[in-house]
């Protein structure tokens, strides 16, 4: 596949694979730049959630460590939260391999639709709200149920899924939006790598583009950690909308027109 790919193409794509993983890092949703690039290429709808996943693993591994390092995420915290998003992956991926390709070549463009317009009107979080919620068994609930189909839809589609961990820990345990970002990418790690083992398995993942993707993606999703650490996020969501607008309807066109 590599091969046919022509060099400028291939440039455009690592463009878009270093913001995309900056983006991400900083307000989550990278997939929603990645996967309609991946498609645009003609690869097919499983093959490139497939391959998405493996680049995705390099940028949500990298932002996660960040921000572990920099004591914004604890992952003794969040132990059912990492179980119920590693079943609810593996669920997700299952399913999705038995929708046709045709089908989510439509579905797909409306889901990138979907989150990127709750991602624009989504509330803005506390930015003084720093403790972590207490441990009780309604708690212990929400985790199960955040983590199972937050990891589900992952496993399914994954655009969007950083944002919606992001939009979803403000609501559920009023976090401020660096320990938020921080959960969410953790939680993305593990999603991400236990579909991408998935979808190994299955024979859905083009390894040589998606190590190249990686790459990219693991230094935008570096210089996005630090920045969100340093900036906050704000700044980045009126470039982060327009062009998943742009690229959601380009798929849309394609696929129904």
């Amino acid at each position: 596949m590599i091969d046919m790919i022509e060099p400028g193409t291939l440039a455009i794509l690592g463009v878009v694979a270093l913001a995309a993983g900056f983006i991400d890092a900083v307000a989550g949703g990278g997939g929603m730049l990645t996967v309609p690039a991946l498609l645009s290429l003609g690869l097919p709808p499983h093959i490139a959630l497939g391959t998405n996943k493996l680049a995705a693993s390099f940028a949500s591994s990298t932002a996660a460590w960040t921000y572990y390092k920099k004591q914004l995420f604890n992952p003794q915290f969040w132990k059912a939260s990492f179980v119920a998003t590693f079943i609810g992956a593996i669920i997700g991926t299952l399913t999705v391999n038995l929708i046709s390709g045709a089908w989510l070549e439509k579905i797909l463009p409306l889901v990138i639709f979907a989150v990127a317009i709750y991602s624009l009107w989504h509330p803005h979080p506390n930015p003084d709200q720093t403790q972590l919620p207490e441990v009780t068994k309604t708690f212990k609930r929400k985790q199960w149920l955040q983590g199972s189909s937050l990891g589900f839809y992952d496993g399914l589609a994954g655009p969007g899924t950083g944002a919606f961990w992001t939009v979803s820990s403000l609501v559920l345990y009023r976090l401020d939006m660096l320990r938020a970002c921080g959960l969410a990418k953790a939680m993305n790690v593990t999603s991400n790598i236990t579909s991408l083992i998935t979808f190994i398995i299955l024979g859905h993942v083009n390894i040589a583009l998606g190590l190249i993707m990686g790459v990219c993606l693991m230094i935008g999703a570096y210089l996005g950690a630090h920045s969100a650490i340093h900036f906050g996020a704000k700044f980045i969501r009126p470039i982060f909308i327009t062009v998943v607008f742009i690229l959601a309807a380009k798929l849309a066109w394609q696929a129904w027109f």
